[in-house]
């Protein structure tokens, strides 16, 4: 069965445009409509995930409705010569009548059923002319504009922070699957009868934000 055209309608089509300096977050909006008479669920996926913040990143657009995401790209040192190989990829999926569970929903969904469109990630800087624009946009804009862009911060800082945790929790995982295949290693290795009863490898963790020691005792059970 051949792959179903994406329903939904993306604006941009193709290409997401950062338009710098890039000392600070830039943000580009990209538009998701639906022009059905279903519900579509969708997702919003990139290929540097560290380098991004998107708000919503998934969720689901009633028949005839729209939605803005919101793609926040994080400050770095913008290189002139460098072409961005960054790519986002917009999956969707119609939804079921009844969807308690999105996370199984996309899990269980078969490859025929889903929707995709791709889009890239272009870099630009600003022309003299766009620069004195722009400051004279700020100095006009009324109070309400500032108050949004404080807003805008705060949400940067909160997908900053999250960002942030989850590498911690990342790291974290990863000690711990090391500390118990050594754990699994050492019951193998240490368990033995003898006199009627057994020795058993007796194990405490340590465990902490940056490290986990795995400290053993043996047990004699008659």
């Amino acid at each position: 069965m051949s792959k179903l055209e994406q329903i939904l309608i993306l604006d941009p089509p193709a290409d997401l445009k950062f338009r710098g300096p890039f000392t600070d977050v830039v943000t580009a909006n990209l538009k998701l409509t639906n022009p059905s008479d279903k519900k579509v669920c969708f997702k919003v996926k990139t290929t540097a995930p560290r380098r991004y913040c998107v708000r919503p990143n998934s969720g689901a657009i009633d028949p005839g409705a729209s939605i803005i995401i919101s793609v926040m790209l994080q400050p770095f040192d913008y290189d002139p010569n460098e072409k961005s190989k960054h790519k986002f990829m917009v999956q969707t999926i119609f939804a079921p009548a009844a969807v308690a569970d999105t996370e199984s929903m996309w899990k269980d969904a078969k490859p025929d059923e889903l929707m995709d469109s791709k889009l890239r990630c272009v870099f630009e800087l600003p022309s003299e002319n766009d620069k004195m624009v722009k400051l004279q946009v700020r100095r006009a804009q009324p109070t309400s504009a500032a108050l949004d862009d404080t807003e805008m911060k705060k949400v940067i800082e909160e997908c900053k922070w999250l960002q942030t945790e989850g590498g911690k929790l990342q790291d974290e995982n990863r000690q711990l699957k090391v500390t118990m295949s050594y754990i699994s290693t050492l019951l193998t290795l240490y368990s033995w009868s003898y006199g009627g009863g057994f020795f058993l490898p007796f194990f405490v963790v340590f465990s902490n934000r940056k490290n986990a020691h795995c400290s053993h005792f043996l047990l004699y059970i008659y």
